[in-house]
């Protein structure tokens, strides 16, 4: 199954959640390990088949360009649309130019063995206007949880439970019509153009993984993921690949 050749990945957010440390520094450029989380992203994505990755940048956009240059580190084609104005994470694509074959759109700032080429092979077998690639997680609850019914009686009583949901894994495969559902200039959510296919009866997909992911949008999800590295070091880059150190650019 032929592997898409471009990818947009959404590097323009703040990243609040981890201030101090986003005050200096990108989220994507946050190191894991010994290399930036976005490092790993594109050659992920660079040894899966994909050429060409466009950058949607926003906040010290600065550094990001000056980290990657034109793609020379990672072995990719790099390009980068700058948004003026946060434009959430779906209205960023409305600005990338030629858009005009299958791509994927996935966060910067994500840690996961996810295997792209079956990614791509469902969204390609299911006819979808787009996949989600979705992730299994357990939230536990340290709470007691009541049931009642309509008369206040109690019906269950459940001493810290954990749940069970799929979650978007912040990564997606889209055709080039969803773009018509993006509105130009307008602040817009990729939960929200999901929707907008769906009511307009576009075919709406999801891909599970079973692997490991973290999203290092939390401290605490990002030490965790610092903690893993070692660990899931041969299984998160690429075979052969080789990485040179932050601290020795």
């Amino acid at each position: 199954m032929e592997m898409v050749e471009r990818a947009v990945i959404l590097a323009g957010g703040r990243g609040t959640r981890l201030a101090p440390y986003t005050t200096i520094l990108p989220k994507p450029l946050m190191p894991v390990g010994d290399v930036p989380i976005l490092e790993i992203v594109l050659r992920q994505l660079r040894a899966a088949g994909v050429r060409k990755a466009s950058i949607a940048v926003g906040y010290l956009h600065e550094l990001l360009r000056a980290y990657f240059g034109a793609g020379e580190k990672v072995g990719l084609s790099l390009d980068y649309s700058l948004e003026d104005q946060p434009l959430g994470t779906a209205g960023p694509l409305a600005l990338v130019p030629n858009l005009i074959d299958t791509f994927l759109v996935m966060n910067g700032d994500l840690l996961t063995t996810i295997d792209y080429r079956a990614l791509v092979q469902r969204h390609r077998e299911s006819g979808a206007a787009a996949t989600i690639a979705v992730f299994s997680r357990s939230i536990p609850i340290d709470l007691g949880i009541v049931e009642l019914d309509p008369e206040n009686r109690l019906t269950n009583y459940i001493e810290k439970p954990t749940l069970r949901h799929l979650v978007s894994m912040g990564i997606y495969v889209l055709e080039p019509k969803v773009l018509s559902h993006i509105p130009p200039g307008a602040r817009f959510d990729l939960p929200d153009l999901m929707r907008s296919l769906m009511k307009a009866d576009e075919l709406v997909v999801a891909y599970q993984h079973a692997g490991y992911w973290m999203d290092l949008g939390r401290k605490d999800d990002y030490e965790r993921a610092v903690a893993d590295f070692d660990g899931l070091r041969e299984e998160l880059l690429p075979v052969g690949d080789s990485i040179v150190p932050c601290a020795g650019e």
